[in-house]
């Protein structure tokens, strides 16, 4: 019968353990970042929050003021003021329920129809996949400027001018999700799981419920983000398509700078009021983001 092994110096250990020594760091064994780590976050930090601080120190002043040198570097007491300014001369509640139902109608067909392209890319065999992904990688290449005037065409030929629609259409699908979805899909979305689905009898549609939009919700919630907030601030095509009578925010925020002094202090207030529903729904869903991405980085 052969007796456990003991330490020298030591009490015998248990038979049948095996006990293994480790090193753990202080902490848990988290890396600390160190003085110099918390100096580069705070000036990442101060840079990031440093406009919109501006833009609220800016719109609490009067444009005397903000004419003056040195610019004001604290907040004033007209804010209140030119806040209500802004609100009525712009129509801003039309606009932010606009901008709304645009960014969150764009958001929620970018992410669908990115997801289902990005699994046909990526798991489906089909004749001509290769030469398809390539065009949709290629379009990502030309300027959004060379389509306005075709796209501009068939809105008026439909009698869709000023209307929401005509914003939302043209950004539902996005090259840039398409083949963000694909490189997920094609890295996370094991293959055989695909088959154990089919082989029990699953169709396409249950497949892509139950397999693919589980394994894909972490890109999904960042897609949709992405799309949101660029939806939100889109200016170029909505400003064509759309006139004040109808705007979105940004297009609402253009009647604002008019005038042959135009008050700088109430754009900056409008563009404060454009500014906090969209930080409002990042500070409510950038928790649920990251940890979606981080789950879904342990389970790959």
């Amino acid at each position: 019968m052969s007796l456990p092994v003991t330490p020298a110096g030591g009490p015998p250990a248990p038979a049948g353990r095996h006990h293994r020594h480790r090193r753990r760091r202080p902490g848990g064994g988290r890396p600390h970042a160190g003085p110099l780590g918390y100096a580069v976050l705070v000036l990442f930090t101060a840079g990031s929050v440093l406009p919109l601080v501006w833009t609220a120190v800016a719109a609490s002043h009067d444009n005397i003021r903000l004419a003056r040198t040195p610019p004001p570097l604290w907040f004033g007491g007209n804010l209140p003021h030119n806040l209500g300014i802004a609100w009525s001369d712009a129509n801003l509640g039309l606009a932010l329920l606009n901008t709304t139902l645009v960014a969150g109608s764009v958001a929620l067909g970018t992410v669908l129809f990115c997801t289902l392209a990005g699994f046909a890319f990526a798991k489906l065999r089909f004749r001509g996949r290769n030469a398809l992904l390539a065009v949709v990688v290629g379009t990502m290449m030309v300027p959004p400027q060379l389509s306005v005037v075709p796209l501009f065409a068939v809105i008026a030929e439909l009698g869709w001018t000023d209307r929401l629609q005509t914003v939302v259409l043209p950004t539902l699908v996005s090259a840039f999700g398409v083949f963000f979805m694909r490189q997920y899909l094609a890295e996370a979305l094991p293959t055989e799981l695909i088959e154990a689905a089919r082989v029990d009898g699953a169709g396409s549609l249950r497949v892509v419920r139950h397999v693919v939009l589980p394994v894909a919700r972490p890109a999904m919630a960042v897609l949709g983000m992405l799309s949101f907030v660029q939806a939100w601030n889109d200016f170029f095509w909505p400003v064509i398509a759309l006139t004040q009578d109808n705007p979105t925010v940004q297009v609402a925020l253009t009647g604002l700078g008019r005038g042959y002094v135009p008050d700088q202090a109430v754009v900056m207030a409008g563009a404060l009021l454009g500014t906090l529903p969209l930080l409002l729904v990042l500070a409510l869903f950038g928790r649920h983001i990251v940890g979606g991405i981080m789950r879904g980085a342990v389970k790959g």
